[in-house]
């Protein structure tokens, strides 16, 4: 298996800079295979989605396409599909941000009782626990 870094993903999906584009296009198609695929983590694709989101302006719905096509590219690994799946699925339906879907879905998954946040956005959305000075769960 061979890692691959948000920037090499994002030359390979956006194709904008000739040379790195070039670079990142030819190692993913020779060099990831079924047997041998290219490892993408849960920080990539966060990555990846906040620089597609922010700099490329691609809409919600296309990340969400691009998110399920990198799932089930077999050349491809990602880390814990089935939570990044399941990420994807609250994700779709929600105004919260990826990454905050997915560290939710996370904690879940390895038994978290509940995340605690500042992020008001998130704990309103996602139902995170705010957390204070006097934290208590009963907030």
């Amino acid at each position: 298996m061979k890692g691959l870094d948000a920037n090499v993903v994002i030359r390979y999906l956006v194709q904008d800079d000739l040379e790195q584009s070039a670079i990142a296009t030819t190692f993913i198609e020779r060099e990831c295979t079924e047997t041998q695929p290219g490892f993408i983590c849960h920080i990539v694709l966060c990555e990846v989605i906040w620089v597609l989101k922010t700099c490329y302006k691609v809409p919600k719905e296309k990340l969400v396409e691009i998110i399920q096509a990198l799932i089930e590219t077999k050349q491809l690994s990602i880390q814990e599909p089935q939570v990044v799946w399941e990420a994807l699925q609250v994700y779709q339906e929600s105004t919260a941000d990826f990454s905050d879907v997915l560290l939710m879905r996370v904690n879940q998954s390895k038994g978290c009782e509940y995340t605690v946040s500042f992020d008001a956005k998130a704990v309103k959305l996602l139902g995170m626990v705010k957390i204070s000075k006097s934290f208590s769960k009963l907030d």
